[in-house]
This record gives C-alpha cells, sequence and structure tokens, in this order.
C-alpha cells in the first residue's frame, strides 16, 4: 500500500517538465548533486543520493551564511537532514526532477527503495522527504548529521526529534530541527522527516522559532505539505514561464533555468547570490557581479522581492564600501570584487591557472563592479515601476559610488577625463587603460546620479560637476562605429577565436597567458556589455559594428558569455544565431560543458538565458514607465509564450511571426515596435509585420 502511494506519485511524468538521470560513474552523480538542487528561501539541498558515500559532496547551504576569514570566508556547512542507512545499498536508479511539481523523485531501478523529497514553497526552511522499502532494509539513522556522522539506527513506530545549532562567522547560528517517523506494514516500511532551517542573528531565540515551525508543519503531516508546495508551485508558474512547442529541448532547459533561479535566489529582505547559489561550494559563495548583472535582472521580472533583497544585500555593506574608499584614499564608496558576510573584499590575491600560481588582480583592479551595484538598483527601480525608489532608498547608493568616480578620474592636460589600471569584463588583458565598459558604466553613474533632486546647494554643485566631468570621460568611441576595448586594443595579435579552437573555449589555458594578453581574444563580451546594460550611453546604430567586430574574437571562456551574446544577437536582428548561442548556454550546466558544474550551478548562465528569452527574443525593455516589446522569432519558431512579471502586473506574452498579443492583470502602458505607447487593460494583439513566415 506504501509503495502504490509513492509510485502513484511519480507516475505519467510530463516530458516537457522533468529532467531524468539514470545511475552513472561517480563524475556524473557528483554534477546531479547541483542539478537535483531543492530550495527556498536562499536555503538549498543538493541533490545527494540518500546514503551517500565517501565520493559524495552533501550539502545544506544558506545564501548570506558564511564562516571563516577573509578571502577564505565561505558559505557554512549546515547539518545535513538527507541521510539514510540502506543495506542492501541501491545498486542502480533513476532519479526525476519534476520542474513543475518541484519534486526529486527516486527510483531503484531493479528493487524496492523510493524516494521523494523537497523544499517547501509555501514554507520557507521547511524540506521533506518520504521513502520507502522492504520492512528492515532502511533504517532512518540520526535525522541530522554533521560532518562525518555515523549512522545510528533508531526504526520503530515512533516520532523521533532533533536539534542542532552550527555557529557562524556573524556571531549568529543555523538551527536545524527535524522530526521523523517510521510506520511498518505488511512487508514495507515508510519513513517521513521533516526538517526545518532557521537563521539566528544576535538576540534572536531560532530555536524556540524553529520549534514552532516544525510543530506546525509535522501537524499538517507530508500529504498536505505536499499538496500545498504542489499548489504553490503551480502558482509560481502561471506567473512566470516559456511556452515553446516547437522547441521543446529549450522550452525545457528555460524551465530548469526558472526552477533553479527560485530554489536559489529567492529569499527575501536580504540576499547574498554567490556565483553558484546555495547549489554546491563553488567560488565559496562569494558575490560577484554575477548576482547584480545577470542574476538580478531575471529575478525582478520572477519575483520582485527576491530583486529588492538583492539590492538591500548592497545597500546594508554600503558602509564597508565607504571604509574602503576611504581606505584608498578616495571618496565615496567602492564595493568589493569579491564579498561574503560584511562587504570587506575578501577577493583571493593568488590561484592557479592550468595548474600554474597566478597573482589574480581583480580585487584591486576590477572597479567597474562599483558601477554595476549602482546599475543593479536603478534596473529594480525602472522594471518595477518605482521610480522613486532611487530618489529615496538607493539614493546614497547612487551619489556614493558617483562621488568614487569623481575622485578616481584623472584629468589630462586637454581636460579629458581618463581611468588608469584597470581590468574590465574581459580579464584576459589585465592592467589597462581606459577600458571602454568600465570608462562608460563610470559615466552613466556620474549622469544617472545627478539626475536626483538636490538636497541642498552644495549637493547641486556636485551634481553640475559630475555632469560636467561625465561629458569629458573618454569612451573609446571610433569613427566607424567600434569602441575600442581599451587603449592599444587594436594594435594587438589579431587573431580571432576560430584561429585557436571552436568556442568555448578557455583561450589563456590552451594559449597561456602572455600570448593571451597580446592578442585581441576575449574571455567574454566587454565592449558588448554596454549594449546589454546601457544601450542609451553608446552611439545609436554601434551594436552591429560591434557585434561583427567582436564576437569572432570572443572565446566564451566565461560561463557569462553565450547567453548575453545571444541576447545581442537576437536584438541586431540574428534569431538564428542567437538560438544557436543560447543552446550553448542552456546546456551548459546540463552537460557539464565547463567541467566545474559539480561545485554548483551557474547562477549568471541562468539569469543569463532568461535575459536571452525576454531582452532577446522578446525584445522586452522597461524605460520610463512603458514596457517596450520588439520581438524577434528564429526559422523553427512559430510562437513563442512568455509570462513574466514587471511594472507592478502579471505580464504575458504570445508570440508568433505576424504579431504578440499581451495580457496583463493590471493596467500597464505597452509599446509594440516603433508604435505609440498605449495603456494596456486586459489583453490586446499587436500586428508586428516585422517577420516574415519560415
Amino acid at each position: 500500500m506504501l509503495r502504490e502511494a509513492l509510485l502513484g506519485a511519480q507516475a505519467d511524468f510530463d516530458t516537457s517538465w522533468v529532467i531524468r538521470e539514470k545511475s552513472g560513474n561517480t563524475l556524473r552523480r557528483r554534477i546531479s548533486e547541483a542539478l537535483f538542487t531543492v530550495g527556498d528561501g536562499g536555503i538549498g539541498t543538493r541533490g545527494s543520493v540518500e546514503e551517500a558515500d565517501e565520493d559524495a559532496a552533501p550539502a545544506v547551504l544558506v545564501a548570506g551564511v558564511y564562516t571563516g576569514v577573509g578571502p577564505e570566508q565561505h558559505l557554512l556547512d549546515c547539518p545535513r537532514w538527507t541521510g539514510l542507512a540502506i543495506d542492501p545499498t541501491v545498486a542502480a536508479d533513476e532519479r526525476v526532477l519534476d520542474l513543475r511539481a518541484g519534486v526529486l523523485y527516486r527510483r531503484e531501478s531493479t528493487g524496492d527503495f523510493q524516494s521523494l523529497r523537497f523544499a517547501c514553497a509555501d514554507r520557507s526552511g521547511v524540506f521533506v522527504l518520504r521513502a520507502t522499502a522492504a520492512s528492515g532494509r532502511v533504517e532512518p539513522g540520526e535525522p541530522l548529521r554533521t560532518g562525518a556522522d555515523a549512522t545510528r539506527p533508531s526504526g520503530g513506530p515512533h516520532a523521533e526529534r532533533q536539534s542542532l545549532r552550527t555557529a557562524f562567522a556573524d556571531g549568529g547560528a543555523v538551527v536545524a530541527t527535524a522530526a521523523q517517523w517510521t510506520v511498518d506494514g505488511e512487508a514495507q516500511r515508510q519513513l517521513d522527516r521533516i526538517a526545518v532551517y532557521t537563521v539566528e542573528r544576535p538576540g534572536d531565540h531560532a530555536d524556540q522559532r524553529a520549534a514552532r515551525i516544525l510543530a506546525d508543519a509535522s501537524a499538517q503531516g507530508v500529504d498536505r505539505l505536499l499538496d500545498a508546495h504542489k499548489a504553490a508551485w503551480s502558482d509560481r508558474w502561471s506567473a512566470v514561464g516559456i511556452d515553446l512547442p516547437d522547441d521543446p529541448e529549450v522550452e525545457l532547459a528555460v524551465r530548469f533555468a526558472l526552477f533553479q533561479l527560485w530554489c536559489n535566489a529567492n529569499t527575501h529582505g536580504e540576499s547574498a547570490v554567490g556565483a553558484r547559489g546555495v547549489s554546491g561550494p563553488g567560488y565559496r559563495g562569494h558575490v560577484f557581479w554575477d548576482s547584480d548583472v545577470f542574476v538580478l535582472p531575471a529575478m525582478v521580472s520572477i519575483d520582485p522581492d527576491a530583486a529588492a533583497a538583492m539590492v538591500a544585500y548592497r545597500m546594508n555593506r554600503l558602509p564597508a564600501a565607504r571604509n574602503r574608499a576611504r581606505a584608498g584614499n578616495a571618496r565615496g564608496a567602492r564595493f568589493p570584487w569579491e564579498s561574503a558576510a560584511d562587504g570587506t573584499d575578501v577577493t583571493p590575491t593568488s590561484g592557479y591557472l592550468g595548474g600554474v600560481p597566478v597573482p589574480i588582480l581583480t580585487g584591486p583592479l576590477e572597479e567597474h563592479i562599483t558601477a554595476d551595484v549602482a546599475w543593479a538598483a536603478d534596473y529594480y527601480a525602472e522594471w518595477t515601476g518605482q521610480p522613486e525608489f532611487v530618489a529615496t532608498t538607493a539614493r546614497d547608493l547612487l551619489t556614493d559610488t558617483a562621488a568614487y568616480w569623481a575622485y578616481r578620474c584623472r584629468l589630462d592636460p586637454a581636460g579629458r577625463a581618463h581611468l588608469d589600471r584597470v581590468i574590465g569584463p574581459d580579464e584576459y588583458h589585465e592592467v589597462v587603460d581606459d577600458n571602454a565598459f568600465t570608462n562608460v558604466m563610470a559615466r552613466w553613474n556620474l549622469r544617472r546620479a545627478a539626475l536626483l533632486e538636490p538636497r541642498d546647494a552644495t549637493e547641486a554643485s556636485a551634481f553640475s560637476a559630475w555632469q560636467r566631468l561625465a561629458d569629458r570621460i573618454v569612451d573609446q568611441r571610433q569613427p566607424d562605429g567600434r569602441y575600442e576595448q581599451f587603449t592599444g586594443y587594436f594594435d594587438l595579435e589579431s587573431l580571432v577565436a576560430a584561429d585557436v579552437a571552436t568556442p568555448p573555449v578557455a583561450a589563456d589555458v590552451l594559449l597561456g597567458q602572455a600570448r593571451v594578453a597580446g592578442s585581441q581574444l576575449i574571455k567574454q563580451p566587454d565592449v558588448l556589455m554596454l549594449h546589454h546594460l546601457v544601450p542609451d550611453e553608446v552611439a545609436p546604430g554601434s551594436l552591429i559594428p560591434n557585434l561583427d567586430y567582436y564576437a569572432p574574437r570572443t572565446t566564451h571562456g566565461s560561463s557569462l558569455s553565450p547567453a548575453i551574446m545571444a541576447t545581442l544577437l537576437a536584438r541586431a536582428g540574428r534569431p538564428d544565431d542567437a538560438l544557436e548561442m543560447l543552446r550553448t548556454a542552456l546546456r551548459l550546466d546540463l552537460d557539464d560543458r565547463t567541467g566545474t558544474t559539480a561545485s554548483g550551478l551557474h547562477m549568471a548562465t541562468l539569469g543569463g538565458v532568461w535575459q536571452a528569452m525576454l531582452a532577446g527574443f522578446a525584445g522586452v525593455r522597461v524605460r520610463a514607465g512603458v514596457l517596450r516589446v520588439r520581438p524577434v522569432l528564429p526559422a523553427g519558431w512559430h510562437r513563442l509564450g512568455l509570462a513574466f512579471r514587471c511594472l507592478g502586473s502579471r505580464v504575458r506574452l504570445d508570440i508568433s511571426v505576424d504579431g504578440v498579443q499581451i495580457r496583463s492583470d493590471g493596467t500597464i502602458v505597452v509599446a509594440v515596435e516603433d508604435m505609440a505607447p498605449v495603456e494596456l487593460v486586459g489583453a490586446a494583439w499587436f500586428a508586428t509585420g516585422k517577420q516574415e513566415a519560415p
């Protein structure tokens, strides 16, 4: 009876909603641990099997909860809740991640063991496991374990509770509390386990809070928790999602990206989204520009409150950024390249490239992060239709970052402003002068801050000076519309990526750091990132000449690269090329194309994929309270449906080769292609006339 109930939950999976994997070698199992992460509210559980062996890397990670100091600061390894003793062990299995239901299922191929697990979508921090097998085969052991805890059989038809506390760097603790029950049938045993994770700060009483949450969840029981969880996921997918019947592979992979963005980055209040989220220990959980530029623009269309929490993380660390600027004898605020608990710089100073020790210079030199943080706050305000946000809540963030650039710029005798000795997004070239991306982002930062209403005469004078300085910044624009990536770039060896290998390729590993630095090969979009982030700050019509020049030179040696390139190709009216690049991004983790997925999913790629769908193929952009749409479809796509949140409403686009239907559950202003903006209530059809049927 118990076994049939669990099998029933797994029956009739819709293949357009599931990621399946049969047991394979150890490496593939490690990759699956990241792919099958389940989480909510910034707490994630890697998809390790219940009887994880010494080769496994199980973990429960909490966003923003670190231990250690300096560059060694890393996400705290919390007590684990999924361990079971299974005898005999499972020799072969199939696991199915049901994206629509938010449930990870496991079924033994030739035996009777089965399990399901999920992170409650309607109860952040509550995790559920159910397992069934022949009586006597599964012993639950401790419901919570740390490190290499041995399994302690407990068994019996009774409830067992346990609570563990793990301290972290900020002087608080993660409190994990779990309860489990075993029910023995005639020939089977069913185990139900519920775990609760809460974060305790000084003065908090997380133990009591966790106990209350556990008691309530336990009273509901697994079946009712599962029903409520599925209902929550159903509501999520009704508000945000994709329908692409002509390309089921892309449709499924985009759904996977959305699922893992929800699992890894939907924290409210304050959210520190590391480069690998809470799906693994990669980059120690440090926060990079990935969070501000790649993940936040996706999350604001998925869960605006989660995007607000990402901005809050930066704003709460503005004092640390001010201290860093002062430490460098500068004014304003300078954000660190790698951030963790308190916002101080935790960038390592050395590392390895192809097994060779090298200095890491991004900490002192990759300064564009300061403007990126300001941009993210402004983007959040624009997308959500809250212009007052930057005028009030995020005001100091914009003005302090602008003040940093005002101090940082050097004026030459002709009055032109320069930024010397920086690293741009293309990290193949270090210590360059007047990197176009850094300079133009600094210019944007100065201009955007200067648009605020000054508080007094002193600030009015500063704003006026910032406007004048912004106009003087060297932006590297050439007469033919190209932007030179940095001073002297055009004089380097004119290598293109195809001369080296088929991208994506880590050219610096293949050719050596010195050879690549002396060439025009670039790691990822640099100049082109300006056309993605601040298209109004670059010359009209300059996207295509820069795309034609820099795309062949881009090796896509960074996971951040393919999705953004897909977005730009679509915006340039090259949807078939964009689709090819999108496929590369979509398979990056699913096929472990970087060889690093085992240490966690690439959050920037997941966010970039959703940006490619919205900003690229749908051509969505929000400006001055208007939702602008300029769709372009590849030859094989006859219809594309996208649902997302924007301007305080739930919006759905149904795009075809001859037009787009826009639906909204609230009143919004929309503009399709070059049409005049109109107020939309409900739904309306707009003929585009810009695409020909394939």
